[in-house]
């Protein structure tokens, strides 16, 4: 019989805290979760099967693979490189996965801190949402090593139900910001088309059956246009998290010479947004932009 991989799951938010549970529920692994807010580390231990670590050496210093889950750089560069981080104690020969949606530039530079440790890394950010994450049916983009996804596809499989090697380090979140600016489009045009049925007095049942089964479908039209009628945005991803992921998008865009002009315009409109106490509203609040700004 095969050793059991020791898996450590780093993060346990709004997306980390059901996918380390899907992955606790695999009889491959032995698990192990560590968050910086402890309270939310116990809450996952009664509720999950896996150990839960107190600190970051504890976490990690045993992995055979780490897999973080957080919100921004920010949070990637202190959990791994601050003086309180997990850099010194993994394991070599061990293999990183990061699920975070961060910039092309960390990707590259986690890539090769980690390679000068002989550890392996894959950045993997990851869409469907907190449904997705839920129901363990997420999308992952890979940048990476194909043998190295490869021998991480039981874990991943345990939460989702795609997984795409997009290239080499840093492909990832290339994808995913592709991802991003989609959904940008999406959100902005669907918004727009909504007012418009809504100022002629249309169905608004009768109409979203009725397009929702032709060329302008879209998850977002599926999944949000009837809350966006009925003006439900407290739920889904946050407008705050969509500001921070454009922002990578735009930043990138600066480097490649790619004129990103609707994606600009829907992070202002964001950006206006939060400042009218939106910002953890879901990404679809886009549609009260233009009634927030009469």
């Amino acid at each position: 019989m095969s050793k059991k991989r020791n898996v450590t799951f780093v993060g346990l938010g709004t997306m980390g805290y059901p996918m380390a549970g899907h992955l606790s529920r695999s009889e491959l692994f032995n698990v192990s979760v560590f968050n910086r807010t402890s309270e939310k580390s116990a809450q996952w231990g009664e509720a999950y099967e896996g150990r839960v670590a107190l600190t970051i050496e504890d976490a990690v210093k045993d992995a055979d693979v780490v897999i973080t889950c957080t919100g921004r750089d920010e949070d990637m560069m202190e959990i791994v490189f601050s003086d309180d981080g997990m850099m010194p104690y993994l394991k070599k020969g061990s293999i990183f996965i990061d699920h975070t949606t961060t910039s092309f530039k960390l990707a590259k530079h986690l890539n090769e801190s980690l390679k000068d440790k002989n550890i392996s890394f894959i950045d993997a950010p990851v869409s469907g949402g907190e449904a997705g994450a839920i129901n363990g049916v997420l999308s992952v983009m890979a940048g990476g090593d194909a043998h190295i996804l490869d021998a991480c596809d039981s874990i991943i499989k345990t939460y989702s139900k795609s997984i795409t090697l997009m290239g080499d380090s840093g492909s990832g979140q290339l994808a995913k910001m592709v991802n991003q600016i989609c959904i940008a489009g999406l959100l902005q045009g669907l918004s727009e088309g909504l007012l418009f049925a809504e100022s002629e007095n249309l169905n608004m049942d009768k109409l979203l059956s009725a397009i929702s089964g032709g060329a302008a479908q879209s998850w977002q039209m599926v999944n949000r246009g009837k809350t966006m009628h009925q003006r439900e945005f407290d739920f889904g991803f946050a407008i705050k998290w969509m500001v921070k992921d454009l922002g990578y998008c735009l930043d990138q865009a600066d480097g490649n010479n790619t004129k990103l002009t609707f994606t600009q315009e829907v992070y202002d409109r964001y950006t206006n947004l939060m400042d009218k106490g939106h910002t953890y509203s879901d990404t679809s609040a886009l549609m009260m932009f233009d009634e927030l700004n009469k």
